[in-house]
């Protein structure tokens, strides 16, 4: 591991975050790096984009006519706004099924407000204010689309889970794959971070990809670049970055302090692992990674400023200190 981002207060640094970075192009190729490119770690919620490709794949988007922003939030880990959770439900609504069948587990939304509301009115939120009710939507209309059983589609053993596990083997040409449960309660892909990069540089540039699986890819990463503020919600890093990059990065994070990126113009892939999994220090890393590759405007990269370099402030809104990106990438 190598140290990645310094946290100062006043003239201290009073913490550090230390990590692992890989930039391959769609062979794996590994073009930069940081740390430890080779470490296996869990490929979280950035593996959704590559876990909705059989949807495209199967015919069941076009049988159940399923919109493009419905497709981004098949990709999302959402905030469970307003809008998340309408565009939930109409995905659930097209395939014949509610809220009830899945089984994502429930917690409030991240969005604050989304949350109060929801308790100001007396309510409890559901599993369709998960963050991944997006992606078990998008399993459940595979299910449906096949007459797949829904009462166990989390299980290793289903017909669905076999599936995409295939469709993993076979989009990263990486037979290894280390299974765990993921905080939904689906199976979660571990394996090292260069494949993760290299899922992200396929995602942009799947010239090498079968066909079916090329055609599936573009259609997914057109949705997410045309709804991010369904990938994620308000203030979210992902939905930012891919506002402000104005469609040339394609940007999924993931728990425990991962964080992918695609980069659209150039073809390649950026996966990011903090060691200590907060996700805080994967923000700025992203960023930095991006400006030492020269793929950010200085007007772009100033507005995303705050997540370039984030500011800490105390308990009377005082800025105290801030954290900085002090890696320097090696070349290939």
């Amino acid at each position: 591991m190598e140290k990645l981002v310094e946290v100062t207060r006043g003239p201290l640094v009073e913490s550090v975050h230390r990590g692992s970075i890989a930039v391959v192009d769609e062979n794996g190729k590994l073009l930069a790096w940081a740390g430890e490119p080779e470490q296996v770690t869990y490929y979280r919620s950035s593996a959704k984009p590559i876990q909705a490709i059989p949807v495209v794949v199967s015919g069941a988007a076009d049988k159940f006519d399923i919109q493009q922003d419905e497709l981004a939030i098949i990709c999302s880990s959402h905030s469970g706004e307003q809008q998340h959770v309408q565009t939930v439900g109409k995905l659930l609504e097209r395939v014949g099924l509610n809220e009830e069948f899945l089984l994502c587990g429930i917690h409030p939304p991240f969005h604050r407000p989304s949350a109060e509301e929801i308790y100001r009115k007396g309510n409890q939120p559901g599993p369709i204010h998960c963050n991944c009710s997006g992606k078990h939507s998008g399993m459940l209309a595979l299910c449906q689309y096949y007459g797949w059983p829904l009462d166990n589609y989390l299980d290793l053993t289903h017909p669905l889970q076999k599936m995409l596990l295939e469709t993993m083997h076979r989009f990263l040409s990486y037979e290894k794959i280390v299974l765990g449960v993921d905080g939904c309660g689906v199976p979660v892909y571990g394996m090292p971070l260069k494949i993760m990069a290299k899922g992200y540089a396929r995602l942009v540039n799947p010239q090498v990809l079968p066909d079916v699986y090329q055609l599936a890819t573009k259609r997914l990463v057109a949705a997410m670049l045309a709804y991010p503020h369904v990938v994620g919600g308000t203030g979210r890093f992902d939905t930012e970055l891919m506002e402000t990059a104005a469609k040339d990065v394609l940007a999924k994070g993931g728990a425990e302090g991962v964080q992918c990126l695609g980069l659209v113009t150039k073809g390649l892939g950026i996966a990011i692992k903090i060691e200590d999994g907060n996700a805080r220090a994967a923000e700025p890393v992203a960023i930095e990674v991006l400006n030492q590759l020269g793929l950010l405007s200085d007007h772009k990269l100033y507005a995303m400023r705050h997540k370039h370099h984030p500011m800490i402030k105390n308990h009377r809104n005082e800025v105290v200190g801030e954290l900085r990106p002090v890696f320097k990438l090696h070349l290939a």
